[in-house]
């Protein structure tokens, strides 16, 4: 383990160059940080060695252990944020150098911010690298499958419920601007080294930050500067079409504003954005259609496990106002003999969509993905959300993130499905019950039980045929022929 005073000073090194503090506020700093870990010496160093922050903060972490500063997983992570803390910029630092950087260019604004996010340990680097990631060919293209090794899901039920709960905490979620500096608590992670940049949408005030368990690259969170719900309207489109505007180079969607078609915070209203292509945005169109009201934009239906209108054009004000054609009449619309109602009988709105906005070249294009959180006696998770026969794979809610074809899957799968493999090599394995079913398919599939390697591939893929059914159960109108008609005939309905 390295000297900490050598860490000690390395560290402080990085805030220098990192503008947090000025050379001449060392030995102070040093100082700090030698009480903050319980060191009482500290031995002059000749010069830097280590420019890697998470090694020195690995030397302090151990520094503090023994010193008894750390006693819980909880005071860990609090000294962590604490630590790394010394060397980020002040908020106004990082806002002030972002703006400076945004005036090169949107991208070098986002590189800065992202680096420094990933330096700082505010993006747990180490934590998502032990995720699961692969690809799996499906009908609509390759899907791409995570399991998320880093962060747990939340239960559907239990995101419902704290949508209802009242205020009771400071911050009131993980999201408000207020954890900005956030020392922690018992049941809040620690954020003192966590920063935010403040820009306009619209006119009004919106964060933006990256996700510290990033699902993908460079995955960054836009939130409301006030604590109120989530809410898809027409000033989310306006919002989405806003910030894609000022940085190009990302992509930017909204959860769902119901619950179970929802994500898992629908207590603060939030958008999810970043540089990543995703396997709905490469899909291509079953059909092209035209609303007469709308010359200037393209209209078709994706091909896609889940019922996906796309918009294009490079008129952003006429594509806004399609949109929320698309959406109003949507949000009205019902099909019973499809189990689709847009209300029940308390007059409960039950109908929403996903929206996905992104940049080609000069034109904007906007992917509408219909949502419907009705339940019954069949399905009473949601007639439109992952059936009893796949929830061995995914019963959590499926998201933004999600719909868009990247799965995100809980981590009890590692262990289940490596005794699934061992099984299916006709080794002794304790297979969960609830893979039962799945795995006498699977053991009437075709595959070289001999070869590990093989095996391992074939429940790979299966997984994403699971998967790919997951979305299939999301989608409002199914991929049979009733299906399709039904989209068909609420395309026709547009034109009314």
């Amino acid at each position: 383990m390295m000297q900490v005073s050598q860490a000690v000073h390395d560290l402080v090194t990085i805030a220098i160059e990192n503008g947090r503090i000025q050379a001449e506020d060392r030995v102070y700093q040093q100082n700090m940080l030698l009480r903050l870990i319980g060191a009482t010496n500290f031995e002059p160093v000749a010069q830097t060695i280590e420019k890697d922050p998470l090694r020195l903060l690995d030397a302090l972490l151990e520094q503090a252990r023994q010193a008894g500063e750390i006693n819980t997983a909880v005071n860990e992570d609090m000294m962590t944020a604490l630590i790394m803390d010394t060397i980020t910029p002040l908020p106004s630092q990082v806002n002030h150098n972002f703006w400076h950087k945004y005036d090169e260019s949107p991208q070098a604004a986002t590189n800065y911010f992202y680096q420094l996010s990933q330096q700082n340990d505010y993006i747990k680097t180490r934590a998502i690298a032990k995720n699961i990631h692969y690809y799996g060919d499906s009908p609509y293209g390759q899907m791409e499958i995570t399991i998320n090794l880093s962060k747990p899901e939340k239960d559907p039920k239990a995101i419902a419920t704290a949508a209802q709960l009242p205020p009771h905490q400071y911050p009131q979620c993980a999201l408000c601007m207020e954890n900005e500096g956030f020392f922690g608590s018992l049941n809040q992670a620690g954020r003192t080294n966590h920063r935010v940049v403040h820009l306009q949408l619209q006119g009004t005030d919106w964060g933006f930050q990256y996700s510290p368990y990033a699902y993908f690259k460079e995955h960054a969170i836009v939130l409301n500067h006030e604590h109120r719900p989530m809410i898809v309207n027409r000033a989310s489109l306006e919002r989405l079409a806003d910030f894609v505007e000022q940085f190009p180079h990302y992509m930017i969607g909204s959860n769902a504003d119901l619950p179970i078609v929802g994500g898992s915070i629908l207590t603060h209203d939030h958008y999810q954005a970043g540089q990543h292509e995703f396997p709905m945005a490469k899909a291509p169109l079953r059909k092209t259609f035209s609303l007469a009201d709308f010359p200037e934009v393209q209209f078709g239906i994706v091909e896609w496990p889940m019922s996906v209108i796309r918009l294009k054009s490079n008129d952003k004000q006429q594509l806004i106002e399609a949109a929320e054609r698309v959406m109003n009449h949507w949000n009205q619309y019902s099909q019973p003999s499809l189990s689709i109602n847009a209300f029940d009988t308390k007059g409960q709105r039950h109908h929403t969509i996903t929206p996905i906005m992104r940049r080609r070249g000069a034109d904007f294009e906007l992917d509408l993905i219909l949502r419907d959180n009705n339940v019954s006696a069949e399905f009473p998770d949601g007639i439109f959300h992952p059936h009893p026969d796949v929830q061995h794979i995914k019963k959590e809610n499926i998201g933004l993130i999600e719909v868009m074809g990247l799965a995100i899957l809980p981590p009890r799968l590692v262990p289940e499905l490596a005794e699934v493999k061992k099984a299916l090599q006709g080794l002794p394995a304790d297979v969960a019950p609830m893979h039962q079913p799945w795995l006498s398919r699977l053991e009437a599939g075709a595959f070289d039980a001999n070869d590990p390697q093989a095996v391992d591939q074939y429940v790979d893929q299966a997984v994403a045929d699971v998967f790919t059914r997951v979305l299939e159960d999301a989608g409002v109108f199914k991929k049979d022929a009733a299906g399709q008609q039904g989209f068909d005939a609420f395309i026709a309905s547009l034109n009314e």
